[in-house]
């Protein structure tokens, strides 16, 4: 399910909007625990500055702070990691820098 905006009256029950920094004004409604969760491992993981850690980087060091129940045995983590990071790129809270690898750090 996806809206241009985000009236949180809109949001389904568990669900969180998440946007894309590559298609701004586009929101998609994820599970809210699944998104919290990785939320969580991908800031406790990223530095506040440069020169940050690669996308690969980030995906090996979320694994270990990810709830066994959400993601067993990592299930999942790759595509949950990508979703939530370009989600934080847009709201301005991780920053990529324009490097070869990319690479990620804090706002």
């Amino acid at each position: 399910m996806s809206a241009t905006l985000t009236n949180p009256a809109r949001i389904p029950a568990g669900k969180v909007a998440v946007e894309n920094v590559n298609h701004p004004g586009k929101v998609e409604h994820l599970d809210a625990g699944m998104y919290e969760a990785m939320k969580h491992a991908i800031l406790r993981i990223l530095p506040d500055g440069k020169p940050g850690l690669t996308v690969a980087e980030v995906q090996r060091g979320v694994l270990p702070h990810l709830p066994e129940a959400l993601y067993p045995g990592g299930a999942k983590a790759g595509w949950w990691t990508k979703a939530v990071q370009l989600d934080l790129e847009a709201k301005g809270i991780i920053v990529r820098e324009k490097v070869s690898p990319l690479r990620l750090h804090r706002a």
